[in-house]
């Protein structure tokens, strides 16, 4: 996969991501098809990245009747700070807060529409059951034909208000 002028842009920020954001995101362009295109849920391998799996999650996309993304599968330290089973179910029935936020779609929207890698580092815009003073994420777009993109492959890092790792 080439990369952009964008691409370039955006990977200027990885100095300041958690090593194993980074590591998500390296495994994320290993696994690329060698004729181009994104990478689908197909090429990913749990063996590969079994240390980051607690804190990983999957979401499916749905573009219609109206866009929705659904948690395909919730490492169980995200469970643990959100205090809820997440796999199977919505995103916006978990968060209720979040319903009629339109900005926080916007970021899931764009990496869907413009299969590029998000990623985000700032206060939480969701509810937790621990303390979470901000937490890092990065959303990395997969698609089973290689254009189209149908699920998100997500990481979270949570920091504490003395910018402790928590997970």
């Amino acid at each position: 996969m080439s990369a952009t002028a964008k691409e370039l842009d955006w990977e200027a920020t990885r100095s300041r991501w958690h090593p194993n954001i980074v590591r998500l995101y390296d495994y994320w362009r290993s696994i690329h098809p060698a004729g181009g295109g994104l990478p689908g849920r197909q090429h990913l391998d749990p063996m590969h990245i079994p240390e980051l799996l607690p804190s990983v999650w999957l979401l499916d996309v749905q573009r219609e009747p109206m866009f929705r993304l659904r948690y395909r599968l919730v490492g169980t330290r995200i469970e643990e700070v959100r205090g809820q089973k997440l796999t199977g179910t919505w995103l916006d029935d978990t968060s209720p807060e979040i319903v009629n936020f339109e900005a926080y779609y916007r970021r899931y929207r764009a990496v869907v529409d413009n299969p590029q890698p998000n990623w985000r580092r700032g206060r939480s815009q969701m509810q937790h059951l621990r303390d979470i003073e901000e937490l890092e994420n990065i959303l990395l777009p997969l698609a089973a034909n290689g254009q189209t993109v149908d699920v998100l492959l997500c990481k979270t890092i949570y920091y504490d208000r003395f910018g402790r790792t928590l997970l």
